[in-house]
């Protein structure tokens, strides 16, 4: 395994975990989580592929940065960090998970997918916000979310509460034990509150229904969606992007609690 920090701007450098030998998987990890949820995909596929993590800005042991904070800019570190370890040769597969997936479309829209083998999205729509009463597949109506952004991410105590809740209602589909519950919400609480609180702004009003579609069209992609909402998110895929591969698997964090049958939906994937 080797650990580096790669400059990605002036003062900012993100943190990459770099394991295995082969194709590379390039792994993101979701809004405010770090490296270390994709443990268990690092130790499955490290054994036939080279596993790439990395820490976005402002998560984990990256730079924490007053400028950036956005999926715009993050897409653009998703860039700059397969530029510095020479990825860009048409072997690479993508692998965003929730609002790790922004940084992914939006890759997309400023490179293209020329240089990508295939991806993988877990569990994020392309666009999140709904202002319609009957939206297809979304994260949720404007004055919900907007709820969730005045009432919970302005304090410390607000965002612990936010993911506390959200790991425990919608995440993880088992009990979890205190120690578990802990190491899960630290991992978010590495990014400042008013960082967070920016990028939930910035995933919000995001909209990448283009990218998923051209994503779809042009290499083989999958896309593995939570129960809580899998067939939903599977008739509006099919509509959007029909190329897509869709699997539907526990909850938003099912490729840690469900490891084993998430990586063999991806082995299956890979193999095609």
């Amino acid at each position: 395994m080797a650990d580096r920090y790669i400059e990605v701007g002036p003062g900012v450098e993100l943190f990459v975990q770099d394991t295995g030998n082969g194709d590379p998987i390039v792994c993101i990890p979701g809004f405010t989580f770090t490296t270390e949820v994709f443990s268990k995909q690092v130790a499955h596929f490290s054994k036939t592929n080279r596993v790439i993590v990395l820490d976005p800005r402002s998560h984990g042991r990256s730079t924490v940065s007053l400028h950036g904070n956005d999926y715009v800019t993050h897409g653009e570190d998703l860039a700059k960090v397969l530029d510095a370890l020479d990825l860009e040769l048409k072997n690479v597969t993508l692998m965003g998970w929730s609002f790790g997936c922004l940084a992914v479309w939006e890759y997309i829209r400023q490179k293209g997918t020329d240089n990508i083998k295939a991806m993988i999205f877990v569990d994020m729509p392309p666009k999140s916000l709904s202002i319609h009463e009957n939206e297809e597949w979304v994260e949720g109506k404007l004055d919900d979310l907007a709820a969730a952004y005045n009432t919970f991410l302005r304090t410390p105590a607000g965002q612990r509460e936010f993911i506390t809740g959200y790991t425990t209602g919608v995440m993880v589909q088992r009990e979890l034990n205190e120690e578990e519950l802990t190491w899960i919400v630290e991992q978010s609480m590495k990014t400042p509150y008013y960082i967070a609180a920016n990028l939930f702004a910035s995933g919000v009003f995001s909209d990448y229904r283009e990218e998923a579609r051209q994503a779809g069209m042009s290499v083989p992609t999958l896309m593995v969606v939570a129960e809580h909402w899998g067939e939903t998110a599977r008739a509006y895929m099919n509509k959007l992007a029909p190329a897509t591969e869709v699997q539907v698997l526990g909850g938003h964090m099912m490729f840690w609690e469900h490891s084993e049958t998430f990586n063999a939906l991806v082995d299956e994937f890979l193999k095609k």
